[in-house]
């Protein structure tokens, strides 16, 4: 049986599709050779592209013309210094775990103050906002692969279907990221349903926004027939959740006490990590996924996988 890893990118803006596989596989790679010394470890690796669905011009990363906000991209793959890789380790963990802090009303402004987050940190969160209204607009229709006008979270969830379908009966590790995650776990739940031989084994989602309240409403609105938000049933081994508890995205880090365990007993694990994402202007971002995709957590997830 083939061992492949599929990555799932949100709704921003990136590079051309090349480029972006590219860099995902390349942060993989690091994050391997240095928290598993593995040497030059070799995998199949696919990207799920939509950036091309939902923008006409990919991003690049011409200094010639960095004066392009719209398409130039401040934030392209770069190497972390090996200190720069370190494990996560604070006591925030168990104060998740005893309900300290909850995510409704006010409760936001908490956070917020409670993880130093700051401007960059409300920008993130006006954009959420943004792709989730987005996502689930009724009305907002896109062109697919053929051309032809659809709702827009049709087009995606068809996209990753499509990609995935060929894939039966092959060893699966899909790695979501962002709003991808969501996308991600609709189509895992429809496809349990509609083609339940597919099987992925582990199921990753990283910088992931599924423990927002608005988000769970929308999976149990959508899915009446089974009013609960849990593992999809086609999960067969294992749903890890990385998150850095300063990525304004992941607010909610702690996923376990908010989705019930599938039909074969698979729950998801939170799993905290230290996103070491730096810009080349010196500033941080803790929600990119290359910094997540080489976290020493999720390399050794990965290894696993592969061994």
């Amino acid at each position: 049986m083939a061992k492949i890893i599929i990555g799932i990118h949100g709704l921003a803006n990136r590079p051309p599709k090349d480029v972006h596989e590219q860099w995902w596989k390349k942060a993989l790679v690091e994050g391997l050779e240095k928290n598993c010394q593995m040497q030059n470890p070799t995998f199949d690796f696919q990207m799920v592209h939509w950036a091309d669905l939902l923008y006409k011009y990919p991003l690049h990363t011409d200094e010639n013309f960095s004066f392009d906000s719209m398409y130039y991209d401040p934030e392209p793959y770069r190497e972390a210094k090996q200190e720069a890789l370190k494990e996560y380790k604070d006591g925030f963990l168990n104060e998740v775990e005893a309900g300290a802090l909850a995510i409704v009303g006010a409760g936001v402004d908490a956070l917020k103050r409670h993880f130093g987050m700051d401007a960059l940190a409300d920008w993130f969160l006006g954009k959420l906002l943004k792709d989730l209204a987005f996502y689930y607009d009724d009305h907002r229709m896109i062109a697919n692969r053929q051309g032809q006008r659809e709702l827009a979270r049709k087009v995606l969830r068809d996209a990753l279907k499509n990609a995935l379908l060929p894939l039966t009966g092959q060893d699966i590790m899909l790695i979501a990221h962002s709003m991808g995650t969501i996308i991600s776990y609709d189509v895992l739940r429809d496809l349990g349903r509609s083609d339940p031989d597919l099987q992925i084994s582990h199921f990753v989602t990283i910088g992931s926004p599924l423990g927002l309240p608005h988000v769970k409403g929308k999976i149990i609105e959508e899915r009446g027939y089974d009013p609960r938000v849990r593992t999809p049933s086609i999960v067969t081994k294992s749903w890890v959740n990385f998150a850095d508890r300063k990525d304004p995205v992941a607010m909610d880090v702690h996923l376990s006490d908010d989705y019930e365990k599938n039909a074969t007993g698979v729950r998801v694990r939170d799993d905290l990590v230290y996103n070491d994402y730096q810009r080349p202007d010196g500033g941080r971002n803790h929600h990119k996924a290359y910094g997540y995709l080489r976290t020493p957590g999720l390399s050794r997830h990965v290894e696993a996988f592969l061994k």
